[in-house]
């Protein structure tokens, strides 16, 4: 144990190099420094990533089912003894119809393309979380026979409609008149809009009663399909499958994860290069550690010369400037993890801050899906990227560390 206390003692003396040569000092702190950087980036970077696809996740999910089940052709004829088949699975929570197509909405001059999705708000609140997006009206509007409408925040901006204002809804399917065919449209009024925080959502979907929405189509009593809630929204590919089995198939099935399934792949795909290319800040540092180890070697010939002669094995030697490049290493990795959790743990106020001291906007929702920038702390990135760091700085002292353990002392003091 008192030897163990002597290695650590010199190898971390040799940290702070004497008068004679401050530039080694130097040398290490610039170690450190970049150590901390690469640690800091890798952290605040791989925190961003996982923030972005958790929320876009979140938001994703307030919109779209976990998994849904529809007929081959665009129509489901018995979908309440469907729904109540699907109800009475134990891998399902909740079951919900609706009707959905493609539409024109029209307002005056302002005209623009969307999806129409025809709901019952008692069954949809069973099956996402819509209703907490709701920043004007409530989805309990949207009764049969009214003719009412909620529309994405961004929709409505587009076309220059708020709440109590009429819009015309045009579908492709025609009437037979007798000038020609003439497309389908109806008035509805906007009794709400919605904001999801993703403008794929706010711009091209809006909500209409299930039963209006069946009329506008002309789909008598059928429906699109059936929105499933699920226990573990995770296995959705397996579970919705093992349902449309279970009934017999026949059906059409898609899941979240197939309807968005490219956002969460390039995510997991970015975030590896993201971390393979922040990695070699940290591989830089490492260099730097092996500079500092060989010039302080160079400087210490004849220290370790005679520590040679005082009896210390090479083996301890080679412990000496371990103790030294592990301390660099351990040094940049914690203070590196602590100013990375940190950053993101305040990065969304910190970025908020900015924007208003600069008066600009980071981030467009017409491109990035959303305005915020979450970041997530997870704690298995933490510990993978304190662990690759501090074994890249361990790796990097084993060839100073060697060649201090070879030092033949009879040499290094010839010419003392």
């Amino acid at each position: 144990m008192m030897f163990a206390s002597y290695e650590w003692y010199v190898g971390s003396r040799y940290l702070r190099s004497g008068h004679r040569n401050r530039f080694i000092s130097f040398i290490s702190l610039i170690s450190i420094a970049g150590l901390v950087l690469g640690v800091w980036a890798l952290i605040v970077v791989l925190s961003v990533m996982n923030g972005f696809e958790h929320e876009l996740r979140n938001r994703i999910l307030s919109m779209t089912p976990h998994a849904s089940i529809m007929g081959l052709q665009g129509r489901l004829e018995p979908w309440r003894e469907i729904r109540e088949r699907v109800e009475k699975m134990p891998a399902v929570v909740a079951a919900a119809p609706y009707v959905e197509d493609q539409g024109m909405l029209v307002n005056g001059t302002h005209v623009s393309g969307a999806l129409i999705r025809g709901i019952v708000p008692a069954e949809e609140r069973r099956v996402g979380s819509l209703g907490a997006r709701m920043t004007a009206g409530t989805l309990d509007d949207l009764v049969p026979g009214r003719y009412h409408i909620v529309l994405g925040s961004a929709l409505a901006q587009e076309l220059a409609i708020k709440v109590g204002d009429s819009v015309i809804i045009v579908v492709a399917q025609g009437n037979a008149t007798p000038i020609g065919v003439l497309p389908r449209m109806r008035r509805f009024t906007v009794s709400g809009i919605f904001s999801a925080g993703m403008y794929e959502f706010d711009r091209g979907l809006a909500l209409v009663s299930m039963q209006d929405a069946a009329r506008l189509y002309r789909l008598g009593d059928a429906v699109t399909g059936i929105r499933l809630n699920l226990q573990d929204l995770f296995r959705a590919p397996v579970i919705v499958r093992d349902v449309a089995v279970a009934l017999g198939g026949g059906f059409f099935v898609s899941d979240w994860t197939r309807k968005h399934a490219n956002f969460f792949r390039s995510i997991e795909i970015t975030k590896g290069i993201l971390f393979v290319i922040l990695s070699l800040i940290i591989g830089v540092a490492a260099f730097n550690i092996v500079s500092t180890l060989v010039m302080v070697v160079k400087e210490k010939q004849s220290d370790i010369a005679i520590l040679r002669t005082l009896g210390s094995t090479p083996r301890s030697i080679l412990a000496i400037f371990i103790v030294q490049g592990a301390s660099i290493g351990l040094i940049g990795t914690i203070v590196g993890v602590a100013l990375g959790v940190l950053t993101s743990t305040y990065l969304e106020n910190l970025v908020h801050g900015l924007e208003r001291l600069l008066h600009t906007r980071f981030l467009d929702a017409s491109v990035y899906f959303m305005s915020d920038l979450p970041a997530l702390v997870e704690a298995h990135d933490v510990l993978r990227i304190a662990g690759t760091a501090f074994v890249l700085c361990c790796l990097s002292t084993l060839y100073p560390a060697w060649r201090a353990a070879r030092t033949q002392p009879a040499e290094a003091l010839r010419h003392e």
